[in-house]
């Protein structure tokens, strides 16, 4: 029987490593890492997911992403025949967005953000995790490997700009209840994580480690 293909894509100015303790069984997946590239000057969201969809080559994938990767997974799924689209810690549509990234989008508010600061990994760290993350600086300078301004100033733009405003039933969400992020109160019918975080990519590991393969496979029931 030949495996199933899995791509991973991490969240925004992430590296894979944050797909460390990730295990799936290998004699049933394949798994494969996939790297954020530094957008080409004036490349749309929908330009840059068909390239990074490029890097895909299996036939009919699973894509999982995280957070910002999430959103991208669902852009690169209009380019190739895909198995399953997952996403966790992220959004299905920019409605489930929160209130202050909703505002940022109408005022543009966003253009303002002092990228360069950002730059710095501990605030790259709360501006890529989430708040509450200080205990943990120094290991987030192994999980945040993408420090390019212009790809900051890039992603977040095109994060705040998504225009997805119907959601892709196809799609499974997987999400934290205690998501700082993307709060859960905003989020319709998702896999719910008991505990998880916007960071659970890495806190829940092993719960994901246990139900990923059934949700791939479709065979997941709430509760499992």
């Amino acid at each position: 029987m030949s495996k199933i293909a899995v791509y991973f894509m991490p969240g925004l100015a992430a590296s894979t490593t944050i797909f460390e303790r990730i295990a799936l069984p290998e004699e049933e997946f394949e798994v494969h890492l996939l790297e954020w590239q530094i957008p080409l000057q004036q490349e749309s969201l929908q330009e840059y997911a068909k390239r990074i969809a490029e890097a895909i080559k299996h036939d009919s994938p699973v894509l999982i992403g995280v957070s910002f990767g999430g959103i991208l997974v669902q852009e690169m799924a209009k380019f190739i025949v895909t198995r399953k689209v997952i996403i966790i810690s992220s959004v299905r549509s920019s409605l489930e967005f929160p209130k202050r990234m909703k505002i940022a989008k109408t005022t543009k508010a966003y253009k303002l953000l002092p990228m360069r600061l950002i730059l710095n990994i501990e605030n790259l760290a709360k501006f890529s995790f989430g708040e509450k993350i200080n205990k943990r600086i120094k290991l987030y300078e192994k999980f945040l490997s993408v420090r390019d301004l212009y790809y900051l100033e890039w992603a977040v733009e095109k994060v705040i700009m998504w225009e997805r405003t119907v959601i892709d039933e196809s799609v499974v969400h997987v999400h934290g209840d205690m998501d700082d992020v993307f709060p859960i109160k905003n989020i319709a019918n998702c896999i719910v994580v008991k505990g998880g975080t916007h960071i659970m990519i890495l806190s829940k590991y092993k719960w994901l480690n246990s139900h990923l393969p059934a949700i791939i496979l479709g065979t997941y029931q709430d509760g499992d």
